[in-house]
């Protein structure tokens, strides 16, 4: 039995829920608006980020530590070689870190969470030049992506891993808003229809954000 605390549109929740499902682990989800600061939820991860993992009577915080666990429980998701390892780990990192602060986190920043802040917590309407700033940011990561693709099945080597779990999460919330051009990203568009059709992803598309449904062809397979 397992609860995950988590957003549905916050990607490092979405990437332990492909991890889970990778392991044929189905947890209880509870959707935790984490900018809301609840005291409850303070009183289960100090610092009020998603996602929360309680398994086993052992409660794991964050995304990082919770991919940990699961390697160390359960059947590793990372690849075997030793090169194959270390690259994996860098493409987690620059997903994690460079691609969610320079195009995730300020695009679902202006298009979702200002929706449901206050004006003293700095809601109101998107913000334009901003949204701008993330959607130029993203084309660069998307052309990066595409470089990696060229000569690979997947991100790493010709087997899904960690790597490509990762960066499916991360594009998947912009796939959920309508901003990937697929059209100009071929490869990209081939690897991530391959994420998208395994059985770990089908949760991740019934999701639903309170007045800002799917875009575009997301709960499609065939896009």
């Amino acid at each position: 039995m397992a609860t995950l605390y988590h957003y549905p549109l916050c990607p490092f929740s979405r990437k332990i829920r492909l991890l889970l499902r990778e392991r044929n682990i189905d947890p209880d989800l509870i959707t935790e608006a984490f900018w809301q600061k609840r005291k409850e939820f303070i009183r289960t991860n100090p610092s009020g980020d998603v996602p929360v993992l309680i398994i086993e009577k052992i409660k794991i915080c964050g995304h990082y530590a919770i991919t940990e666990f699961l390697e160390e429980k359960f059947e590793t998701t990372f690849p075997e070689d030793i090169n194959e390892k270390n690259e994996c780990r860098r493409i987690m990192d620059w997903f994690d870190s460079k691609f969610h602060s320079e195009v995730l986190k300020i695009i679902l920043h202006e298009k979702v969470e200002r929706q449901f802040l206050n004006v003293e917590q700095g809601g109101g309407l998107p913000r334009l030049d901003r949204i701008k700033v993330g959607i130029h940011n993203l084309n660069y990561h998307l052309k990066y992506i595409e470089n990696l693709l060229n000569d690979r099945f997947c991100l790493v080597s010709e087997k899904v891993n960690n790597a490509d779990f990762t960066a499916a999460a991360h594009i998947s919330c912009l796939d959920y808003l309508g901003d990937i051009p697929w059209k100009r990203y071929p490869r990209l568009k081939e690897w991530y229809a391959k994420i998208k059709s395994r059985p770990s992803f089908r949760s991740l598309l019934t999701d639903q954000i309170m007045s800002i449904p799917p875009r575009g062809k997301y709960v499609s397979l065939d896009f």
